[in-house]
């Protein structure tokens, strides 16, 4: 088992302690370019799998569309580098086939290639997938996912190398759809579910 150092700082020194994978309360996984190496039950429970099915098989099994897995890829391999954290959140599947939104939180710990070796941390998200939402583009999607996040047009424009008008045009049409006149009512409406009215 992959083990994890952590360090508790006391009154005079510093006791370096050592966890295993599987002490960790919460969904984690080790993966070396996108395959994962080791991980604890909680993240097997949370895809309804056995640790021993996961080992050694590719993230894309836990993702709706292989595209998802693509394009996910594509955006972590922009934000990784350097070893430095990052997250987002995104629409993934259980081995039944039941999909749900997960905050993904991963660290890269090669700073030349950042899918060598990471960690990663799920955290399932009490978020509807139903509805108006499944119809919208994938770009819709990654924009809204980033609109959740506070970040603003242009930072958008940047992260997903388009214009800020392009931003700026799916965010209409995102408006249009949810029927909000404000970002805040947009990003309620991505959080929440699309009320009844707008089904």
């Amino acid at each position: 088992m992959t083990q994890y150092a952590a360090s508790v700082k006391g009154s005079t020194e510093k006791t370096h302690l050592r966890f295993a994978l599987e002490e960790i309360p919460v969904p984690m996984v080790y993966a070396t370019h996108r395959i994962i190496r080791d991980c604890n039950t909680a993240f097997a429970d949370l895809f309804g799998y056995d640790k021993a099915d996961l080992i050694d098989r590719s993230f894309a099994i836990l993702y709706p569309k292989i595209s998802d897995f693509i394009r996910t890829g594509r955006m972590w391999l922009d934000h990784l580098p350097g070893s430095r954290s990052y997250y987002d959140e995104r629409i993934m599947m259980s081995v039944t086939g039941q999909r749900f939104w997960c905050q993904v939180t991963g660290k890269s710990f090669r700073h030349d290639d950042p899918f060598a070796h990471a960690l990663y941390c799920f955290q399932r998200l009490n978020r509807p997938t139903a509805g108006a939402r499944l119809s919208l583009s994938e770009r819709q999607h990654q924009i809204l996912t980033l609109v959740s996040q506070g970040k603003k047009n242009a930072d958008i424009a940047t992260e997903l190398n388009l214009s800020v008008r392009t931003i700026e045009s799916h965010r209409a049409r995102l408006m249009k759809i949810a029927g909000c006149s404000n970002a805040a009512q947009l990003i309620s409406w991505f959080i929440q579910g699309p009320s009844k009215e707008s089904r």
